[in-house]
């Protein structure tokens, strides 16, 4: 096998300028070694858009959406909750709080609740109190205003799923080239014991499209029972793949899913990303996704340590591994690739070097809230 060599042009030199010059030799990947370790080798990593392009955009906005297809995203996020009359619509989660203008809207001001999901209180506005006419009345707002700005806020609508699936369509259409969809189902045990049980509405809208009955779907949740049932609703299809996310390593090994949790079984994160854990796992689902910190953990001094043994473990239980997720700002970046602009300020060359080194253990994919920095590395 040829040693990778660090190319000389003007791009790579200005992608590294800024970042410490030993974190800059350490972030170089072994190109031919992570192709080697990929679970297909001769495919590069794909590139799943967190949210769209949460880095630049209100995030589930059509706005991120187009922004990280434009920048060249291979999948794009719509994490799906439901509305009072039954709709999927795209929001993280169903508070929505913190990512629309709800709080300042004095018709809604006697909507605001509390509401305990899966195991957390939260107080303000939430998805399930208002039908798709009502939420279409709002805009959407930047989640980290502080670190992202305010720019953006207002000008965007919540959207439905169905709306997510057509726009994704047309913009493939346009482009000439296949863009993946990848759903997550949020709070699956919560929505069913209030009445908006979301798995069949999702399958439902799945067979609706022509669309989504032929394009890439991956389907993603915390939860177990719900990725079983459509293992088993489901089958096979060719187009559609399921992705079990894992909050793991240190500190998150103990946690469960909401759905073990609520059953009261014992199953814990740390246990399903063992090598046993795994190849359960991979009875039903094809995709094990990680919190980026599993597969390299950070040291005492937040740097990053040793990889782990999750990938390969993984790759020998026939499941893909995708990390989520790579953010530009210097406070979601491991201390290596840190520059001295601040917290809040993005680092475009430390993201880029901080994903080299994620690659270089051999991920199948990631999730990035700025796609465009996650495709110059990817190329790089």
């Amino acid at each position: 096998m040829q040693p990778f060599i660090l190319p000389s042009d003007p791009a790579r030199r200005r992608i590294l300028k800024g970042v410490p010059a030993g974190a800059a030799l350490a972030a170089v990947p072994a190109l031919a070694l992570a192709l080697a370790k990929r679970l297909d080798p001769a495919s590069k990593p794909t590139l799943y858009a967190h949210r769209g392009a949460s880095a630049l955009r209100p995030e589930h906005t059509l706005a991120s959406y187009a922004k990280a297809i434009q920048d060249g995203a291979d999948f794009v996020e719509p994490d799906l909750v439901c509305t009072k009359d039954g709709v999927l619509v795209a929001r993280h989660e169903n508070a929505i709080t913190d990512t629309t203008d709800v709080a300042t809207r004095p018709e809604f001001a006697s909507r605001k609740n509390r509401k305990v999901i899966d195991g957390e209180a939260h107080e303000g506005w939430f998805v399930s109190d208002f039908t798709l006419a009502e939420l279409k009345t709002l805009r959407a707002v930047e989640r980290l205003p502080k670190m992202r700005g305010t720019a953006c806020d207002g000008q965007f609508q919540v959207v439905s799923f169905e709306e997510v699936i057509d726009f994704v369509a047309a913009e493939a259409a346009a482009r000439g080239r296949t863009i993946g969809l990848i759903p997550e189902l949020k709070h699956s045990p919560w929505f069913a014991a209030a009445g908006l049980a979301l798995e069949q509405r999702f399958v439902s809208t799945l067979q609706a499209h022509d669309y989504t009955r032929r394009a890439p779907v991956v389907v993603q949740s915390f939860e177990t029972a719900n990725l079983r049932q459509l293992r088993k609703t489901l089958g096979k299809p060719a187009n559609v793949t399921l992705a079990q996310l894992v909050v793991a390593g240190g500190k998150y090994d103990a946690l469960r899913p909401a759905d073990v949790a609520l059953q009261g079984g014992s199953l814990s994160y740390g246990e399903m990303v063992s090598a046993r854990g795994l190849r359960e796992l991979a009875k039903y689902a094809d995709v094990v996704a990680p919190i980026t910190r599993a597969v390299i953990p950070l040291g005492a001094d937040e740097r990053l340590a040793r990889p782990t043994s999750l990938v390969a473990d993984a790759h020998a239980a026939g499941l893909q591994v995708v990390a989520w997720t790579f953010r530009p700002e210097n406070a979601f970046l491991a201390a290596d690739f840190r520059n001295g602009d601040g917290p809040n300020a993005r680092n475009e060359a430390g993201s880029i070097a901080e994903m080299w080194r994620y690659l270089e253990t051999g991920i199948d994919g990631l999730f990035s809230d700025d796609p465009a920095l996650a495709r110059a590395a990817i190329k790089a």
